[in-house]
């Protein structure tokens, strides 16, 4: 019986075997395809978008994926390379400079001409987030709530007026709110070099952490080289903060420390609510690595850092709170969220009241099913629970009806993350296993 099951399994085993052993075997080509498709979408950015933001990073991000093009098509020609032009990063290094680093720097330059805040996306230097982080900064600071009370406004609301976001994301707009006024401060404390910031520093602690050698050129890829990616960083930025600390969360939770674990991951519910669920994959993690005393401690941490920096802010204006966080994000505000990119939930629920229960029909099997999974085979390292964590965020971003193409950048960098947790953790084995 143990051996015609065995018989039976090994097909569904060696299918992906076969796919990892002949991408490994190729890895040019890989790469060579990759920054192919990067670049024709840099182009057709550049040419087609309505954003100006996207259409300058468009046309800086199609050089530096244009060279990473050039350099593995080198590689590839060229016999045994040697020395820093033969490595694969070189490309990469590449994409940092001309697809991220320099059209952050003009579009922080030319956003100092003044057009935030006109309802012209052609003009726009920086997307809309971050004009409204900063202000939720200026409004913490003032009146202790980031949040616009809508019900006073003597005018119908708008979109921007809401700021659907926790708390701690108005720390990001502090230094402009404290520092800013002339053009140089204004430029250096642009919220988008905080986001930056937060996300290389968080980058460098989950390295350290993971305690891996060295970072593979495929994690690199999928966490930075990726368009989500390197567009992000240069027009907004909260998201990449966020996955950065999420990261942090789940390797200080792989390396047994709850508590740490759980007070990084208060601070990222407490920024983006539509993450929490990373909070139950981290939490399963937790219970299968040390028990459940472990988990005990890393809930009632998270549960009491989440308070202490909810609380207060929820008591100085408990309706604009509810408001701004969750009836806005839902889809019950007062003001309906622009978020409405084509993907699949969004186009099953735009064809109608049938549409709309499908779509969460759909989102509820496919919650249930990863909680299933969760379950049954619970994570026990770090790279199992950022594969169910980016599965999980994969899902809801594809399926909600009200969803943005850009959430898809916490799954891209989660699976960049995880093949860099992987490797490390394929050299803490013994030997004999």
């Amino acid at each position: 019986m143990t051996t015609e099951r065995t018989a039976v399994r090994a097909p569904a085993t060696a299918a992906p075997d076969r796919w990892r052993a002949l991408l490994a075997a190729h890895p040019l080509t890989v790469d060579l395809i990759f920054y192919l498709g990067c670049t024709v979408y840099a182009v057709v950015l550049a040419l087609t978008n309505e954003f100006y933001g996207f259409r300058i990073w468009g046309t800086c991000a199609a050089f530096g994926y244009g060279f990473a093009t050039a350099h593995t098509g080198w590689l590839m020609l060229a016999k045994r390379p040697r020395g820093l032009l033969g490595s694969r990063w070189v490309g990469l290094a590449g994409i940092g400079v001309l697809s991220m680093l320099l059209p952050l720097t003009v579009l922080v330059i030319r956003r100092l001409t003044g057009t935030d805040w006109l309802d012209t996306p052609f003009s726009w230097s920086a997307q809309p987030e971050v004009w409204v982080i900063e202000r939720s900064a200026r409004l913490l600071l003032d009146h202790g709530t980031p949040y616009v009370d809508i019900e006073a406004l003597t005018r119908a609301p708008e979109v921007n007026d809401y700021t659907p976001y926790g708390p701690v994301m108005a720390v990001f707009g502090l230094p402009r709110a404290l520092f800013g006024g002339s053009p140089v401060a204004d430029a250096l404390t642009d919220a988008r070099l905080m986001f930056v910031l937060t996300a290389c520093v968080c980058a460098w602690l989950t390295v350290r952490l993971s305690r891996t050698s060295r970072v593979p050129v495929r994690a690199a890829q999928f966490a930075m080289a990726c368009p989500l990616t390197a567009l992000t960083w240069a027009v907004a930025g909260p998201d990449l903060a966020i996955v950065g600390l999420m990261l942090v969360a789940a390797a200080l939770a792989a390396r047994d420390r709850p508590m740490a674990s759980g007070v990084v991951l208060a601070l990222v519910i407490s920024a983006k609510l539509i993450v929490a669920p990373a909070a139950v994959v981290l939490a399963v993690l937790v219970f299968a690595r040390l028990g459940r005393g472990a988990l005990a401690r890393f809930l009632a941490t998270t549960v009491a850092a989440c308070a202490v920096l909810n609380i207060p802010v929820l008591l100085v204006n408990p309706r604009a709170f509810v408001e701004h966080v969750i009836r806005f994000p839902a889809g019950l505000g007062q003001v309906t969220s622009p978020a409405a990119s084509p993907l699949p939930g969004y186009l099953i629920a735009s064809t109608g009241p049938a549409g709309k229960v499908a779509a969460f029909v759909l989102l509820a099997g496919a919650a249930a099913a990863i909680l299933v999974w969760l379950l049954r085979r619970p994570p026990v390292t770090g790279s199992d629970a950022l594969w169910r964590v980016a599965v999980g965020l994969g899902a809801f971003t594809l399926l909600t009806p009200a969803t943005r193409f850009g959430y898809l950048v916490y799954p891209c960098v989660l699976l960049g993350a995880m093949v860099c947790f992987r490797r490390a953790e394929a050299g803490a084995r013994p030997t004999s296993s």
